[in-house]
């Protein structure tokens, strides 16, 4: 879904190179792009580190939607603990 464009603002970069760019985006992690000099582009980006990767392959999500849907059909019990431990 494609946001409408706003018109361009000023903004002014500080003595310690930084912008604002509004309480909307705070803490999030943004890609900048310096495309030439003095003409960047910054997209607003979800970073997933590389130990977690996995978890967003199909196979990984096809396994967790079956554990999943395991565990909603054998609710956790502590029945058996006695014997398990044994």
């Amino acid at each position: 879904m494609q946001a409408i464009a706003s018109p361009p603002t000023v903004k002014v970069i500080g003595a310690n190179g930084q912008i604002s760019l509004g309480k909307q985006f705070a803490g999030r992690q943004v890609l900048v792009e310096e495309q030439e000099t003095g003409v960047w582009l910054i997209r607003t980006a979800t970073v997933i580190p590389d130990n977690e990767r996995w978890l967003h392959e199909a196979q990984a999500a096809s396994d967790l939607a079956r554990a999943v849907a395991w565990s909603t059909q054998h609710p956790a019990s502590d029945s058996q603990t006695d014997t398990l431990l044994a």
